[in-house]
């Protein structure tokens, strides 16, 4: 058997090639690990990880391995077994091809490598520090390959300095361990972290993924999208519009297997969800395109995470057709099932058959006839009911008057037309008094001052509050006006550590995935802060048994949620720096909603509530808040 498989590239092709392959952070080495064993065809690969990647990062694989000599090659720069000439870059079905990565890890960290292919009876042992070669041993091994890269950046460390706090540089990790996951759904996947097992995955496919790395309610959340063309084809998962979500969505493309970023795509999609999602929000998606490797280039970027397509442009049409079937397919409230047991049996037409129309006194509800007591109301004064059933009327082809039942059925019609009519005319004249007090209520005396506490106010079109000043009419948008009085409430309680705690007679638990539970446990203290007790229950799985005084509206899971969304954005900013952001992030999730209905009590404390503001014109991230309509623009109105 040929057991040297890996060989130097000519520089013909080594100049082809984007070089220039950086480690940026350990997320960036479990990237690079991950795919190598990928293209060796493991069926289960095992992440382990200390101190989020700087003391440790371990890959166990069960690919191929290698033999002696090429777990030596495999560290020399421009050494692969992806490909031989120029003319492979066209056909590219590997994650990896340059034979830049395994080299430039090996120069900022301790290497111990374990490997052997299968059908040997002893593997090989190689060990390196920096850019040194320490030897190489038989060891007894299982097939595959276990990389042990340690010390990151031990020799750099400058580089090392500038790594970020272990819970952002572990959530980095979790990000590319998603992206794995997701588009290899057919391998066994094991995440440890300080010996505590994160993520777990059997091989399952897509959808199954998707619950499994981001809660099993995401599962219930989507949509399926499948076109295939002879040009591509297109499958995956997009969200339904209701679950639109302003931060935090999971959004990932796959091409041939591999992880991208694609910006014409993205839109191409938003542009699909217009008019059904709220301005702000988006979806999330899981989309794989497929293809002929020929019509695309991954050698463009130096992560490969940006790839030019051949027929950018009809993919995109393709694309968009593939969406809006799919969400067109979702806007229903489901298909009828006529095999259901449970339906109500439909007669036959019968063209001969009479049908009587019910007099006028018959109050017929499926076929009962229900009487009720002489004040019309279904209820006594007791609050028993006054509903008495009786056998349902015989059809009549002839009403009692001898009239055929379409005279009488359009007597009736006419005389509860007229009735109706009646109904809605206009009602009598107000006396002297009651306009007096209707003038009181309804109109602001032009008195000279500014006090809106007796003002009149009512709600318009569901979304503001208006009332009177003496310039004018003043429109105030109830949901950035009770943002900004959250706001301010909420950051000078972060300032003085203020904000209590209310004890949850039920706790409410919650499933998030684990990039969000680095984040939360990076921040404790913050949430701490804002009045949030939450209790870990393994897997993701958290429950809030304490939240901040919020609306009874407002659940404390969603607040939450907005808030792990906002720390994730922020990364790894102190404390000070968070506050203003975190304020606005639980404002958000705590203000009344547009279309939302106030009384108007509700709406007076509103008024009162802002202009105590300090800047009670515009929201936080710079939204007018109000509007006034002057006098004189009124009076132009009437001219």
């Amino acid at each position: 058997m040929n057991s040297d498989v890996i060989h130097y590239l000519p520089d013909t092709v080594a100049n082809q090639i984007a070089a220039g392959e950086v480690i940026q952070r350990p997320a960036s080495v479990v990237k690079e690990l991950v795919e190598n064993s990928i293209d060796a065809g493991a069926t289960s690969v095992t992440i382990v990880v200390k101190d989020a990647g700087r003391t440790l990062i371990q890959i166990i694989d069960n690919g191929c391995g290698m033999s002696p000599t090429d777990a030596r090659m495999a560290f020399e720069r421009h050494a692969t077994s992806k490909i031989t000439k120029a003319s492979d870059l066209s056909t590219l079905r590997t994650m990896g091809f340059r034979g830049e990565a395994l080299p430039s890890v090996a120069v900022i960290s301790q290497i111990d490598l374990r490997t052997m292919r299968r059908g040997d009876s002893i593997g090989t042992r190689l060990r390196i520090c920096g850019e040194k070669f320490e030897g190489s041993e038989p060891v007894s091994t299982v097939p595959g390959t276990n990389i042990m890269v340690k010390n990151l950046f031990f020799n750099v460390p400058a580089r090392r300095k500038f790594l970020k706090k272990d819970s952002i540089e572990l959530s980095h990790i979790l990000h590319e361990f998603e992206r794995q996951a997701l588009v290899n759904t057919s391998v066994e996947f094991s995440l440890l972290h300080n010996d505590v097992a994160i993520h777990q995955f059997p091989a399952s496919n897509l959808k199954q993924r998707i619950g499994a790395l981001f809660g099993k309610p995401m599962e219930s959340q989507l949509a399926p999208l499948l076109t295939e063309t002879s040009l591509v084809k297109i499958s995956g998962f997009i969200s339904q519009p209701k679950f639109a979500k302003k931060r935090g969505q999971q959004q990932f493309f796959f091409v041939n297997g591999r992880y991208m970023r694609h910006l014409p795509y993205h839109k191409t999609i938003m542009r699909c969800y217009e008019q059904l999602i709220a301005a702000g929000s988006q979806p999330s998606y899981f989309i794989n395109f497929e293809l002929d490797p020929a019509s695309i280039d991954v050698n463009i970027h130096p992560q490969k995470y940006e790839i030019k397509f051949e027929n950018e442009f009809a993919i995109i049409q393709i694309l968009e057709a593939a969406v809006r079937e799919a969400l067109g397919n979702t806007a229903g409230t489901g298909t009828l099932d006529f095999d259901n047991a449970d339906a109500p049996e439909i007669p036959l037409f019968a063209p001969d058959a009479t049908v009587g129309v019910p007099a006028d006194d018959d109050n017929v509800v499926f076929g009962e006839t229900l009487s009720f007591s002489s004040d019309n109301s279904p209820f006594s004064g007791d609050g028993s009911s006054q509903f008495a059933t009786t056998a349902p009327a015989p059809r009549r082809a002839v009403s009692s008057t001898g009239k055929p039942d379409w005279e009488q059925l359009y007597e009736n019609f006419a005389r509860r037309r007229d009735e109706g009519l009646a109904a809605m005319s206009m009602p009598d004249e107000p006396s002297a008094e009651e306009t007096d007090a209707s003038a009181g209520s309804m109109v602001l005396a032009d008195d000279g001052t500014d006090d809106f506490s007796p003002s009149p106010c009512f709600q318009l079109a569901g979304k503001y509050i208006v009332t009177a000043t003496t310039g004018g009419l003043m429109l105030i948008n109830q949901h950035r006006a009770h943002i900004r009085i959250l706001y301010e409430r909420w950051l000078r309680q972060l300032a003085d550590r203020s904000i209590e705690s209310q004890q949850l007679i039920f706790a409410d638990d919650i499933e998030i995935a684990a990039s969000q539970g680095a984040v939360l446990e990076a921040n404790a203290a913050i949430i701490e802060n804002l009045g949030f007790r939450l209790v870990g229950n393994g897997g993701g799985r958290w429950s809030i048994t304490g939240a901040p005084a919020l609306p009874a509206r407002v659940s404390p899971r969603e607040s939450l949620l907005a808030v792990l969304d906002e720390l994730s954005c922020r990364g790894d900013a102190d404390a000070d720096t968070l506050r203003a952001p975190v304020a606005l992030a639980m404002a958000r999730s705590a203000a009344v909603k547009a279309g939302q209905r106030l009384k108007t009590s509700e709406m007076e404390n509103i008024i009162a509530e802002l202009f105590r503001c300090d800047s009670p014109n515009h929201t936080p991230d710079g939204h007018p808040v109000l509007s006034i309509i002057s006098s004189d623009d009124i009076s132009r109105l009437f001219q």
